[in-house]
């Protein structure tokens, strides 16, 4: 996994402008059967790569806590929402709550997370593969490629069966 992780930000640069071209058209034209077609992609990828070898969007990047995330995991550690946000996040330039540093301060050292069972709905979500209408979310995907191997496997996956 360490090599796969050390050589992915290269190959998703590499694919970049592949990609976002793809991406383009898919916009423009996405199939009847995107939804689908992402679910068992998704499906597909997920039986076979375990995300607690990896874990590296909870290494590199942070979460957008929604209003109901904070919420939930204030509850979950029986303090007020404001000391909440006061113990662990920041508001970013575009005013929303996220963590104030990474690694997540939630991710042990074994890779688990120590709030799974009320973690944030973006990491529920997390690569967002399997979301509706994904061609909406293409600029995102475009990111995750370069730090998730799984959704780098899944775009190269659905780039081999939508052919344009």
């Amino acid at each position: 996994m360490e090599e796969t992780l050390k050589n992915l930000p290269q190959k998703a640069a590499e694919k970049h402008s592949e990609n976002k071209k793809f991406f383009t058209k898919l916009k423009k034209k996405p199939p009847k059967q995107l939804d689908y077609l992402m679910q068992e992609l998704h499906d597909a990828e997920f039986a076979q790569t375990d995300c607690l070898q990896c874990a590296n969007c909870c290494k590199t990047t942070g979460p957008l806590f929604t209003q109901n995330d904070i919420q939930r995991i204030a509850k979950h550690f029986k303090i007020k929402p404001n000391q909440f946000i006061s113990s662990y996040l920041r508001v970013d330039e575009d005013g929303d709550h996220v963590l104030k540093s990474v690694p997540c301060t939630f991710l042990g050292a074994d890779n688990y997370c120590s709030i799974y069972n009320v973690r944030p709905k973006a990491c529920r979500e997390f690569p967002h593969t399997d979301r509706k209408k994904f061609y909406q979310i293409t600029d995102l995907t475009l990111k995750n490629v370069a730090m998730c191997p799984a959704a780098f496997n899944i775009v190269e996956n659905m780039k081999k069966r939508i052919d344009f």
